[in-house]
């Protein structure tokens, strides 16, 4: 079974409302098996009908299956967007909560369509990684004291 059968259908707007079935796009090989070694170590959590929030056991992990995720549905025409930070969270029976869990929204609401947007958190604990990042500067993040430093992966 590919890692894409249990996502089923992926919804997008173009226009009108469609649906596309991602099950009828076959994925490269390679997606496939970058996305295998990437999921089985993060937990999903249904965010609401317009995202999905994920832990991962490491940042870089993190940041590249969002990548994987973000190449893979560009073939479909699709482009999303994906904000990356890392903290402490507290588990509730019904999600996640926590200043982290805010602190990864609000980077997301600065991600352009088709960008990975990353905390400077995120990018430090990174190091070593291999990834790369372009500094996007200092962003004002609603709700979150001080400007934080944000970074598009590359």
């Amino acid at each position: 079974m590919r890692p894409w059968h249990n996502l089923g259908r992926l919804r997008a707007r173009r226009g009108d409302p469609g649906v596309i079935d991602i099950d009828e796009h076959p994925r490269p090989d390679t997606t496939a098996e970058r996305l295998a070694t990437l999921l089985p170590r993060a937990e999903l959590h249904v965010a609401d009908q317009r995202g999905v929030l994920a832990t991962f056991d490491g940042p870089a992990r993190a940041v590249r299956c969002a990548c994987v995720l973000r190449d893979a549905v560009r073939e479909l025409g699709i482009e999303i967007r994906a904000g990356l930070h890392t903290g402490e969270v507290e588990v509730l029976d019904d999600g996640l909560a926590g200043v982290a869990v805010h602190i990864g929204q609000r980077v997301l609401s600065e991600a352009n369509p088709g960008e990975v947007l990353v905390s400077s958190t995120v990018k430090d604990l990174a190091v070593g990684s291999g990834l790369e990042f372009e500094d996007r500067g200092p962003h004002a993040l609603k709700g979150v004291a001080d400007e934080w430093r944000l970074f598009a992966v590359r």
